[in-house]
């Protein structure tokens, strides 16, 4: 296959096109360096001279688009502006990346014939649903800035399909984890960032009592559903929105004791350092639990990582390499 990978350089994107390139297949990342990074890819283009490429390129705008799909069959479109207080904070700047880049992905897909577009979504759709488990055609209003826009996006596939036969697939990821995830700057995940407070002998805080829950999902169950959603021939399959999940609750006190006793294992002081607390935070979804019933009957979904198999191998790779 030849893919189109934004946001290549990120966690997630920069995942996906390592394993595609052992895979066999050819890659073109498409990113900007907002929040990728180069050392993410540096080591790829490395190994893989012959079937990975890099274009920097700005999905805001769309001649780097058009450029990006050229003689590529699919696209996973991961370039995006995360973060619930980040949108909050710069609403526009989340617009014009989130649905402005969206659109301008799916019109140079369009245009060049792209085969399946497969774009990261996410929970943050589900807003003030008071329904648990999440299930794909239940949503409520969304709560955050960021989550209007990954909506918009989800809509615009839509029309996009029925408008002018565009195939796609979205991919509503829930509190993705794992290898090359971030730990440093404003907008840090909560695993990543409790990580290094650890390993730092800090104090982590948690948002409020610690009862808030998420659907932690380990990177290699994500890889799996975007591999799925690339090449399923099921026609029944395209042009859904799926949950990317593995289907199970953990609050953020439960959070803190499983880091606490796998970090441990490398630095014993671990145990002895207890979280503080602080408020709520603005946009936050209380509980997220995904039902993943709809992904495994139609792309045949297995993930292979719980959330505590998946924490071990990430703070091992923490461990390591922070």
């Amino acid at each position: 296959m030849k893919v189109l990978v934004t946001g290549g350089a990120g966690f997630i994107g920069s995942n996906l096109c390592e394993y595609l390139l052992t895979e066999g297949h050819i890659v073109r990342c498409l990113d900007n360096f907002a929040t990728g990074k180069p050392e993410n890819i540096f080591p790829l283009l490395e190994k893989y001279p012959q079937t990975f490429s890099l274009q920097v390129g700005d999905i805001r705008k769309i001649e780097d688009c058009r450029k990006a799909v050229e003689d590529m069959e699919y696209v996973l479109h991961e370039a995006a502006l995360g973060s619930v207080p980040r949108s909050i904070k710069d609403p526009i700047t989340t617009n014009d990346v989130n649905i402005g880049g969206f659109m301008n992905m799916l019109v140079a897909a369009r245009d060049a014939g792209i085969k399946r577009f497969v774009f990261a979504a996410s929970s943050s759709t589900y807003g003030d649903s008071k329904s648990l488990p999440k299930v794909e055609d239940v949503i409520g209003k969304p709560l955050s800035p960021y989550a209007i826009t990954k909506y918009v996006d989800e809509l615009y596939a839509d029309v996009f399909a029925r408008t002018y036969g565009i195939e796609y697939i979205g991919l509503r990821y829930f509190n993705v984890f794992g290898r090359r995830q971030d730990p440093f700057g404003a907008y840090a995940a909560v695993i990543p960032l409790f990580v290094k407070k650890f390993m730092n002998h800090e104090a982590p805080n948690i948002n409020g009592d610690g009862e808030y829950s998420r659907d932690f999902t380990y990177i290699d169950n994500v890889i799996q559903m975007n591999v799925l959603a690339l090449t399923t021939t099921n026609p029944e399959a395209v042009n859904q929105i799926y949950n990317t999940a593995f289907g199970e609750r953990t609050t953020l006190n439960q959070l803190v004791t499983y880091l606490k006793e796998y970090l441990s294992d490398f630095d014993s002081e671990i145990a002895k350092i207890e979280p503080t607390h602080g408020p709520n935070r603005t946009g936050d979804i209380p509980h997220s639990l995904a039902c993943v019933d709809k992904a495994k009957r139609l792309l045949g979904y297995d993930p292979k990582y719980s959330m505590k198999q998946g924490l071990k191998e990430a703070v091992k790779w923490y461990w390591e390499n922070i």
